[in-house]
């Protein structure tokens, strides 16, 4: 194999064959799983990067199609006949203006299942078909389980998903729609998570739960090879990544610091986390370099984490970058969902149009270190959540044709439902 295993806490490093066939998820020496805390010896990937600098080049790699791990299977911990199981994933980049300024907007909501989360569930999903496992687990708020529910039933795997009672309808039903065993949890997130990792053990399903399982960065830094090859190697200065549990940035961070160890790079952007007031602790960690359980109350369903799980891996990317994070109030995320939809045509969840109002805010702010040249990640579908889209999408008045006729007759034009 051509990588190996470090634990972020303790700097051990571990054979892969070791890791991988024991299903060991998190350092052996000094790994911590607790209740309502993040992990500890999180397991970082590493490899061969002067043996695979001789295996790759800037112009094969942004020739190579996005959103296809075939296009970059040797920065993937999965053997290459594996690899070709592997579905293609749809994103798109998109420039807006705001303010007289441009932003870049990684649209990842048209992936298979709709949201960024489709990335990790395929590898997770791919290294069970190279182990030879079929049963797969997680905990959700929503995405993960949908995704991991959707990927499992392409790829013929059995995935059985632990929720939170107040997870979103449209996700719950999309979980349920590709026929995946759904356990709902009287609690939370952050409940339905150790209650999956417990009856995992148990049960000895491979478990996808996100920064529990190595495979969920490695996945989810495929997105940062994506930027890559669609600004043509132009990546941004900075970008704004709404944070949960802290995988997708500190995936998007292994996506550049491969690519820069590779020598395809030069920089890596500065990483902005954001999150709701109502759901802070990266935010809190950084300021005080504290971590405390509080619980929580967010719009934002799919960056609810009272313990994120990856905190520390977290905010050590966003040092590393000279990023920082920032906590947005509910009705900011709302009025940027609906900005983004009607002035821009990105339909999107509350947890993505977090970004924006995050750089709204820095904008007006005069952020200007953060907000030249930056990209904004969107993650999920609009549509998955629903009752956000009612909060400022009326219900419309219902007329009989005769009725229409006399509304035009008299000089309307127009229906305002907003």
């Amino acid at each position: 194999m051509n990588y190996l295993y470090r634990c972020f806490d303790c700097g051990v490093e571990h054979y892969a064959d070791y890791i991988e066939k024991n299903l060991i998820y998190i350092c052996p020496k000094c790994g911590l799983a607790e209740r309502n805390k993040p992990l500890k010896g999180v397991l970082e990937v590493e490899y061969n990067y002067e043996l695979i600098k001789r295996k790759i080049s800037s112009k094969k790699f942004l020739t190579s199609l996005a959103g296809d791990y075939r296009s970059y299977s040797v920065l993937l911990p999965i053997k290459s006949t594996v690899i070709k199981n592997s579905i293609k994933l749809n994103p798109t980049l998109q420039n807006i203006i705001f303010d007289n300024r441009q932003i870049s907007v990684f649209n990842d909501t048209l992936n298979p299942t709709l949201s960024f989360k489709d990335r990790a569930s395929f590898l997770v999903c791919l290294k069970a078909i190279e182990l030879g496992i079929t049963e797969i687990s997680a905990a959700s708020t929503g995405n993960a389980g949908s995704s991991l529910a959707g990927i499992s039933a392409i790829l013929g795997l059995k995935s059985k998903l632990f929720v939170p009672e107040k997870i979103p309808a449209p996700k719950r039903i999309q979980i349920q729609a590709y026929g995946a065993e759904l356990y709902v949890v009287k609690g939370t997130y952050d409940d339905a998570f150790d209650l999956c990792m417990s009856v995992s053990d148990k049960m000895k399903w491979y478990n996808r739960n996100t920064a529990f399982n190595p495979m969920t960065i490695e996945g989810k830094k495929s997105a940062a090879f994506d930027i890559f090859i669609l600004t043509k190697g132009n990546i941004p200065d900075s970008l704004f990544v709404p944070v949960g549990d802290g995988v997708i940035i500190a995936g998007l961070y292994k996506g550049f610091y491969d690519l820069h160890r590779v020598g395809l790079i030069e920089k890596i952007p500065k990483l902005i986390g954001v999150q709701s007031e109502g759901s802070n602790a990266l935010v809190r960690y950084l300021k005080n370099n504290k971590y405390e359980f509080i619980k929580t109350n967010t719009i934002a369903d799919s960056i609810d984490a009272a313990a994120p799980r990856n905190l520390y891996l977290a905010t050590d990317v966003i040092k590393k970058t000279g990023g920082t994070a920032i906590a947005v109030k509910d009705d900011e995320i709302i009025e940027a969902q609906k900005m983004l939809s009607r002035k821009y045509g990105i339909l999107c969840e509350p947890s993505s149009a977090s970004v924006f109002a995050a750089y709204i805010l820095m904008s007006v702010n005069d952020l200007d270190i953060y907000t030249n040249n930056a990209m904004l990640i969107v993650t999920g579908n609009g549509l998955k959540d629903f009752n956000s889209l009612t909060l400022w999408n009326k219900t419309p008045e219902i007329k009989t044709v005769a009725q229409w006729e006399k509304y035009f007759a008299e000089g309307n034009n127009a229906v305002n439902f907003t």
